[in-house]
C-alpha cells in the first residue's frame, strides 16, 4: 500500500498546485482543503483497484 500512498500524494499535491496557479485555492487555505483533495484521490483510486481487480477475476474464470 506504501506505492499507492506515494501515488496518491504525488497526484494530490499536482491537483493542489494547478489549483493555486488556477487562483481555485490560496495557500492560506490550503491546509484546510487537501486532506479532501486527498480523500477523494485515495477513494478514487481505490475503486479503480476494485475494479481492475474484479475485472481480472471475471477474465481468469472466462479463460478456464
Amino acid at each position: 500500500m506504501e506505492k499507492l500512498e506515494r501515488e496518491v500524494m504525488q497526484v494530490s499535491k499536482e491537483i493542489a498546485v494547478k489549483f493555486i496557479e488556477t487562483q481555485r485555492l490560496s495557500p492560506n487555505n490550503f491546509e484546510e482543503i487537501f486532506p479532501s483533495i486527498y480523500r477523494v484521490v485515495m477513494e478514487t483510486a481505490l475503486k479503480g483497484r476494485e475494479r481492475l481487480d474484479k475485472f481480472e477475476d471475471e477474465y481468469e474464470g472466462a479463460a478456464e
